[in-house]
């Protein structure tokens, strides 16, 4: 095995080859393994043409209503009457004070006007609701 040229000095060249080999490897394993990291409620929601929503720096507080009526916050559930105080330990950390709502479009109206009352009682002023966007494929 050679390991330098015929003075006696080492070789200075770097082979990338087995680096990239590893990096391909690992490219690989995330491809794989990041879809199975995706964690949420199935909620289903309603289709409005309302546009997108703004991009932001911080990741936004979504508030959600299931069919079942579970009520979740930052993935912990919540009940309707903690709602309020657990909202107020949210927001006051955070710089975006805007909370969405997404409530499964099979919930009685009541329900979400209930949750919207509570948003409204732990100081949130700007309240925004999630939907689908419309399918208009068959106009």
């Amino acid at each position: 095995m050679k390991t330098g040229n015929t003075n006696g000095s080492f070789m200075s060249e770097i082979n990338v080859t087995p680096f990239v080999d590893v990096m391909l490897v690992l490219l690989i394993i995330f491809m794989v393994t990041a879809p199975m990291m995706v964690e949420g409620l199935n909620v289903d929601l309603p289709e409005a043409d309302a546009g997108q929503l703004p991009t932001q720096n911080e990741d936004p507080l979504i508030v959600s209503l299931d069919n079942a009526g579970k009520i979740t916050i930052l993935n912990y559930e919540v009940t309707v009457d903690f709602l309020g105080d657990k909202l107020k330990e949210v927001v006051k950390n955070r710089k975006d004070k805007t909370v969405y709502l997404k409530a499964d479009k099979s919930i009685p109206y009541g329900s979400v006007v209930k949750v919207m009352a509570e948003i409204k009682k732990a100081g949130v002023f700007k309240l925004g609701m999630v939907t689908e966007p419309e399918d208009n494929e068959g106009s």
